[in-house]
């Protein structure tokens, strides 16, 4: 959900303000309080706001608005204009903090009054009032409060905010609560991220992942055949199940390939543009922050920064040595974007590099049996719990795909920690999984 500046604070705390021709009424009345400006509104009636159903309870991610009503029996005959407005507590931040917003999510709403048609009703400020069409009065007033909220608004939690109507002189006629539920929910599409597979006709596939724990990875979109003319695979920059992230891929012919993301989710990627020939000295590829890491035939470690900002395709810039000794590994792994990297050597133990520059920091070990599988991958967070990144593993005995949740050392180095869960079956299928 793109960031949404009037809604930054708490948009559910729009004021309610609806302009009701008068009507006799029957029944109880009540003593009306002082105006709110005075602070004064202690003697209005709190028992005739009704929420319906309990606190309304708002997922905060892609899920959508959900709608809460609350029914009001006027507890007095009011001549002219009755408003309302529905007040929460002071928000956990600063209204105007755009980076603490981001953090915490957007929230949105819209209301209507007596089945009126729904307006946005957000504030920016404490105790604003926004206008919402007039509306025939009855013995009774319903509002209904529509509310979409992203991720992070789930750190809300429990809300319960004051619903007060008042006369046009100010004066506090009712009031009660209303109650709001934030709860996680499913990340938008931007803020997941994909797994990519590729079968063993060629067919490209992609994994949407699902942000939760009971739902690390969605069904598979395919994406194209023709891929099984490439040896390595990797990604440029992280990626999203928005269709953001960038590939380059290397040909038995040693040209290297750039796929370039197209923002669309059903085709994530552009048709592919030449980089550059003679890539055939180089047996694996691996992400390196926005440029790559390949390993030469004679085990030789290599990093190529990424160039050339301003060209429709990207330049990567001198090579610039590493290290040897990497054909004692036949399996590197790298976070999309980042600058870590994890390999198996041939007895099947993991080794760590953490970030470095020029080179990786020394390596450390993970922990041997690693030889179980037969596919290793660094990928963003894909079930939405607290880790840095997920590593997945393919079991080549099964075909079970399993994840291992990633977390920074003491030494800042991105290692995977059990215990492990399984995520899929049946991904024997495929001879690469990116």
């Amino acid at each position: 959900m793109a960031r949404r500046k009037q809604a930054t604070v708490l948009a559910i705390a729009a004021a309610l303000a609806v302009g009701i021709a008068p009507s006799a009424l029957g029944g109880a009345s009540a003593v009306a309080a002082t105006g709110p400006g005075a602070g004064a509104a202690a003697l209005a009636s709190t028992g005739t706001v009704q929420q319906q159903g309990g606190p309304l309870v708002v997922a905060a991610g892609e899920e959508g608005a959900v709608t809460t009503r609350v029914e009001v029996y006027l507890s007095r005959y009011i001549q002219g204009r009755v408003r309302a407005r529905l007040l929460l507590p002071t928000p956990p931040y600063d209204a105007g903090d755009e980076d603490l917003s981001d953090q915490y999510g957007s929230v949105t709403s819209t209301c209507a009054v007596n089945g009126g048609a729904f307006q946005p009703c957000s504030w920016d400020q404490p105790q604003y009032v926004t206008a919402l069409p007039d509306a025939d009065m009855n013995w009774k007033l319903t509002y209904d409060i529509r509310v979409d909220a992203s991720s992070g608004a789930e750190r809300f939690g429990d809300l319960t905010a004051t619903l007060e109507l008042f006369d046009e002189n100010g004066l506090v006629t009712d009031r009660g609560p209303v109650a709001f539920r934030f709860v996680k929910g499913t990340p938008e599409a931007n803020l997941r991220t994909t797994v990519l597979a590729r079968d063993k006709s060629g067919v490209l596939w992609q994994y949407p992942s699902g942000g939760r724990t009971d739902q690390p990875l969605r069904a598979r979109k395919r994406i194209g055949g023709g891929w099984n003319a490439y040896t390595a695979i990797t990604s440029v920059s992280w990626r999203n199940a928005a269709g953001h992230g960038d590939l380059v891929a290397l040909d038995r012919s040693g040209v290297l390939w750039y796929y370039e993301g197209s923002n669309n989710p059903d085709a994530p990627f552009k048709p592919r543009q030449k980089v550059a020939t003679g890539w055939e000295r180089y047996t694996a590829l691996a992400s390196y922050g926005h440029g790559l890491v390949a390993r030469d035939k004679d085990g030789v470690l290599w990093r190529f920064n990424r160039g050339g900002a301003s060209a429709p395709v990207p330049l990567f810039e001198s090579r610039t040595r590493i290290g040897g000794g990497w054909n004692t590994y036949d399996a590197i792994a790298a976070p999309p974007g980042g600058y870590n990297a994890a390999a198996r050597d041939r007895a099947g133990v993991l080794w760590a590099y953490g970030s470095g520059y020029p080179t990786y920091k020394p390596r450390i070990r993970v922990g041997g049996g690693w030889n179980t599988y037969d596919a290793l991958a660094w990928t963003e967070n894909l079930d939405g719990a607290r880790s840095s990144a997920d590593f997945i593993a393919r079991d080549k005995a099964t075909g079970y795909l399993w994840l291992y949740q990633g977390f920074y050392n003491q030494d800042s180095v991105l290692v995977p920690v059990g215990p492990r869960t399984k995520i899929g079956w049946g991904w024997g299928i495929y001879d690469m999984i990116i």
